[in-house]
């Protein structure tokens, strides 16, 4: 309320001031009457500038944000964020976790491997059924001279390679359901000490920031934790796996010209593909900003309709709205084609890859050295590769802003409050007996050198009231967070009960303590949902 109300005056002030200048432009101050009115006027004016340079000590407004004690966040590296997400994927009081990140880690070995092995039963099937028919040894593909037997095995090889890409698809799917509830209850338990944290930092932390701000922090940093986690269980990881097996394969079984084609092909291509990805990530930005500028202008002008209507302005706003979609068309654009620019260079980095391994194993082939069903082989191995790679573009860029979005998170967790427990802080022992208040010469200013409370004293016997009187700003609510420890006296002490509320635990200071406020607070739920909230005694 202090924030807008300290608007409204300045909006009223700036226009008191144009008002009051341009009359004055049109009014002489030759005759005596109009020298009294130019007076007023000019001490009118006097009044209006003063209202910026006001200061009212409401806790809330902006010059109080400008001036209390800045909690500082301490720079978190991607090694201290993958760490911290460690501690809640491996929990070391949570076996159930464990044993799901185990299996998902299995379910995810197992389908590599099966998986590299659907092109070897395509091999064994194609050389099968490539019988020789003639003394000479000539094989030939056909199906009218091959024996039952090699038929039979080719069915069973041609079985085999469905079930096999079935199973693998299988596993992967279940290897998700399973890891998804890790991944989840990770994020709640994230979420819910982040949003502890906050509640336990003092009131110094949130005066010096936007409170709206922060549940884009936490809403940011859970879906960044959910992406790179997902990222790193569906994609990185097993991309990794599957470029071993494959180079470890194609080197034990083809020769090793094939395994550096392959470790050759997906080097240069995620080198191709971040560098572009970098690139074109400005483009994308932009496309952003045009589209949350053409939105805020469009929600401005409809928001203010009968003002635009009152001025005839409704095609100015539509010039103005256009002129935002053109940027936006512009960016998109950039967007577009750089994307095609991406595409078409992976596309053409695995094709000349894999044309420059098929003409290798036809070379073996003509030596005598690999059949026709290796060269099958070759090409299934090869593909498998580029079918996770495609995405590897989409992942980079995704992760790299997850990782700013969990840094801002992670940055939030490192904040220590500034008002804390001592060491040897004891419970506040207080009963109607010892129950009172005493403030010892307690001084207090939001303000560097502008102190609100100066040398205050007095004491509340137990069970007497003491009536605080005062003008807006001065110093009545400032009491009442002293009381609570929201923020520190510069000088002087505070004892309820006999005890120095510095030495006491702040959760028994606070849980002896209630207040009814002068504007009440109301949690958006039941009215059991309020009481709980606010305790009221």
């Amino acid at each position: 309320m202090a924030i807008i109300c300290q608007s409204t005056l300045l909006c009223s002030r700036n226009f008191a001031v144009y008002l009051l200048r341009n009359h004055y432009k049109a009014t002489s101050v030759g005759s005596g009457y109009h020298q009294n009115v130019f007076y007023n006027r000019q001490k009118k004016l006097q009044f209006a500038q003063k209202l910026e340079t006001r200061l009212c000590y409401h806790i809330g407004g902006s010059h109080v944000k400008e001036n209390v004690p800045i909690i500082e966040a301490k720079d978190i590296t991607g090694k201290e964020m993958i760490l911290g997400m460690l501690q809640y994927i491996w929990p070391k009081d949570d076996m159930m976790i464990r044993k799901r990140v185990t299996l998902a880690l299995g379910l995810l070995a197992s389908a590599k491997m099966i998986n590299v092995t659907v092109p070897f039963l395509l091999k064994y099937a194609i050389d099968e059924l490539n019988v020789n028919l003639s003394p000479g040894g000539d094989a030939l593909l056909t199906l009218d001279s091959a024996p039952e037997t090699v038929l039979t095995v080719a069915t069973m090889l041609l079985i085999s390679y469905g079930v096999c890409r079935a199973a693998a698809a299988g596993m992967n799917e279940l290897r998700n359901a399973v890891f998804a509830s890790v991944a989840q209850q990770s994020i709640r338990k994230i979420a819910r000490n982040v949003f502890l944290h906050l509640h336990n930092l003092d009131l110094s932390f949130h005066l010096s920031r936007q409170t709206g701000a922060l549940s884009k922090v936490i809403d940011r940093g859970s879906r960044g934790i959910n992406f790179v986690l997902s990222a790193m269980v569906f994609n990185i990881v097993p991309t990794v796996f599957e470029l071993a097996l494959v180079s470890t394969i194609l080197g034990l079984n083809c020769g090793s010209e094939f395994a550096a084609l392959s470790v050759g092909c997906v080097s240069v291509y995620t080198a191709y593909t971040l560098l572009i990805t970098q690139w074109r990530t400005k483009f994308r930005i932009y496309m952003n900003q045009a589209e949350n500028e053409a939105g805020n202008k469009a929600m401005d002008s409809l928001i203010n309709y009968e003002t635009v209507k009152y001025f005839n302005n409704e095609l100015y706003e539509a010039d103005r709205y256009d002129r935002v979609l053109q940027k936006f068309e512009a960016a998109s654009l950039k967007t577009t084609w750089s994307l095609a620019v991406l595409n078409f260079g992976q596309n053409a980095i695995f094709s000349v890859t894999i044309s420059a391994a098929m003409l290798l194993a036809a070379k073996h082939i003509v030596e005598g050295n690999m059949t026709v069903g290796d060269l099958a082989m070759v090409n299934g191995l090869l593909f498998q590769l580029s079918m996770p790679l495609g995405f590897l573009g989409s992942v980079y860029r995704e992760v790299r802003q997850a990782l700013i979005d969990m840094q801002s998170m992670f940055a939030i967790m490192s904040c220590d409050p500034l008002i804390k427990n001592h060491v040897d802080a004891v419970p506040l022992a207080v009963n109607r007996e010892n129950a009172s208040i005493e403030f010892r010469n307690v001084s207090f200013g939001y303000h560097n050198g502008k102190s609100i409370l100066n040398n205050l004293s007095f004491f509340v016997p137990p069970g007497k009231k003491v009536a605080i009187v005062g003008g807006s700003g001065s110093g009545k609510s400032t009491i009442i967070r002293l009381l609570f420890r929201f923020i520190e006296p510069t000088s002087g002490e505070i004892i309820i009960g006999g005890q120095n509320i510095k030495d006491v635990d702040i959760n028994s200071l606070r849980k002896c303590m209630a207040v009814v406020p002068q504007v009440g607070d109301y949690i958006i739920n039941t009215y059991h949902r309020s009481f709980l909230s606010e305790k009221c005694f």
